[in-house]
């Protein structure tokens, strides 16, 4: 090769090198962005709260062996509604309390709030018995003695003005101490 030619190609390398630093650059920058693009929908979504929410009591002390009440209070999320108790039509899912046996307390029994009356835009003769915002649902529980974590369960389904979510059943958590 001679001196003209490798200058040539002593300038395509040096090139190389800055084009390739440069190039590097780029797909750092967009490969960085590109991750923070990706990563935006994954934190929405972890944020993203139940239809339905338990609020409280966390924690109650009872009697041991003897029916007590307790309220339980709810929220339904804003824009959503689900049935009540007594759903106006068979075919509609009722919102349920219960909690397993073997739990530390049982359920002697649960009353429901009476629903309000609603009709949706796509059939306004169809009316609908539903809990929206706040609703509580006054039980008596019975517990055994000592400090047990009860695991219940409200079992409902949500929907908004045009469509209805699958059933859900959520965990409503009580520390339950016997006495």
């Amino acid at each position: 090769m001679g001196d003209f030619e490798k200058k040539d190609v002593k300038k395509m390398i040096d090139l190389r090198k800055v084009a390739g630093v440069g190039v590097a650059a780029l797909l750092m920058n967009a490969g960085a962005h590109a991750q923070f693009i990706s990563n935006a929908p994954q934190r929405s979504a972890a944020v993203k709260a139940e239809a339905v929410q338990y609020l409280y009591p966390e924690q109650v002390n009872l009697p041991a062996g003897k029916a007590s009440a307790v309220t339980l209070h709810f929220r339904v999320a804003q824009g959503l509604h689900i049935n009540s108790h007594t759903p106006s039509d068979d075919y509609l899912i009722p919102t349920t309390f219960s909690i397993s046996a073997g739990a530390g307390a049982r359920l002697e029994s649960a009353i429901y709030p009476a629903g309000i009356t609603i009709a949706l835009p796509a059939d306004p003769e169809t009316k609908l018995s539903v809990y929206t915002g706040e609703f509580t649902i006054e039980t008596r529980l019975v517990a055994a003695p000592g400090n047990h974590l009860v695991k219940g369960a409200l079992h409902y389904q949500a929907c908004n003005q045009t469509q209805c979510m699958p059933p859900k059943t959520i965990t409503v958590a009580i520390d339950v101490i016997g006495k």
